[in-house]
């Protein structure tokens, strides 16, 4: 019996999996986490605590969320042998890479696989999401040929990440947008990295893999090496009497325009409008930076342009910017989506081994049939 199926690049809405993590709808601009909308968490809860909702499914009470951060807190440093291996690592390597192998390297010291044990999971959960931040900006420096900064225990999750980044404690302001913008990128439905996080997790490997896994798959500027890319951009057209003639070229050229455009939002993506708001707060206290006008107006002319296509600023747009300000160099950018989505890739992979079936899909043949072998000395 033959099967008929309907071929779909890329899986376009073609539904993988039933999840009750996170929810969009594109049409009217929604992401909710566990039914929470984003402008909520955003203006209310903290990273780790949509980290906790986004795994357990719930918001904690206090001595629960007390007990996470706790946990995470104690878990940060990393092995002087992860250290040693990385700083082996050529200085020329983008950071993703580092990061995608250090966090495989974690799988060696902790390879023990127990997936029906809570215990295992919750402190898989924990080493993951506090040594990811630490292994990034411990590269970030070892590649300037510095030693890492260790973690301090008296500073929260976001504002210890940027103190070991710039060596130096950030301000409240900067914790706090930094905190931010990790809270929104923490979890965005069944996204490429998320999908290969899912595929991974759901061959019964460990978690490390599931996330060097998806670590690999973001790195793709299609995925979260855009806001990279939306710097270049911002770059290369210079001033804001630039960004006509430039958009410009790049429609006659049916080019790519980084930053607009989203395979589910057909209006602006809700956490470009966050994020927009938490990079003109740090402008105002630290001084306007001449590519905010820049991306402001790129963003007033699509939107004359392109508007009645559906295409607006996703969170990629904004997020250089504040990342930029915060005093996070451009090829980290990525790496920070990173340290937010280990969040939503961990709910995914728990959710995937609670009601497992390994990815089998199936193709569509279009090769030839009864081809006859030629022997090497008959071809030509």
């Amino acid at each position: 019996m033959t099967s008929v199926c309907e071929y779909r690049a890329g899986l376009e809405g073609v539904p993988v999996t039933q999840s009750s993590i996170s929810f969009v709808d594109g049409q009217k601009g929604i992401l909710e986490y566990r039914g929470i909308p984003i402008e909520e968490l955003a203006a209310k809860s903290t990273f780790l605590e949509s980290t906790y909702l986004l795994i357990w499914g719930k918001l904690p009470n206090r001595q629960e969320l007390e007990e996470f951060k706790r946990d995470i807190q104690n878990h940060r440093r990393i092995k002087y042998r992860i250290r040693d291996m990385m700083k082996c690592f050529p200085e020329s390597g983008h950071p993703m890479d580092a990061l995608q192998a250090s966090a495989a390297a974690l799988g060696l010291f902790y390879s023990r696989r127990d997936l029906d044990n809570p215990v295992y999971i919750r402190d898989a959960v924990v080493r993951l999401v506090a040594k990811i931040p630490t292994m990034v900006a411990a590269f970030q420096l070892m590649r300037k040929g510095n030693d890492p900064v260790q973690p301090r225990d008296d500073l929260d999750y976001s504002a210890n990440f940027l103190y070991m980044l710039n060596e130096r404690e950030p301000d409240p302001l900067a914790a706090r947008v930094f905190d931010v913008s990790l809270n929104l990128h923490a979890e965005h439905t069944i996204n490429a990295s998320t999908f290969s996080a899912m595929v991974t997790a759901s061959t019964l490997t460990d978690p490390y893999a599931i996330i060097a896994s998806a670590v690999g798959t973001l790195g793709g500027p299609l995925h979260g090496g855009a806001n990279e890319e939306v710097i270049d951009m911002l770059e290369q057209i210079g001033s804001v009497e630039n960004v006509r003639p430039y958009l410009e070229d790049r429609l006659e050229r049916k080019a790519k325009i980084m930053g607009f455009g989203h395979r589910v939002y057909k209006v602006k993506d809700p956490r470009a409008t966050i994020l927009q708001n938490l990079a003109e707060q740090l402008f105002e206290k630290f001084g306007r930076d001449k590519y905010y006008d820049i991306a402001i107006e790129m963003e007033r002319a699509v939107e004359e342009k392109l508007s009645h296509k559906g295409i607006y600023p996703n969170v990629d747009f904004y997020s250089g910017l504040v990342y930029r300000k915060l005093g996070i160099p451009t090829d980290l950018f990525t790496p920070v989506f990173a340290i937010a989505r280990v969040a939503g890739w961990l709910a995914h992979w728990k959710e995937q081994i609670e009601q497992n079936r390994i990815f089998r899909p199936t193709q569509i043949y279009t090769g030839e049939h009864q081809v006859t072998y030629i022997p090497i000395e008959e071809r030509e």
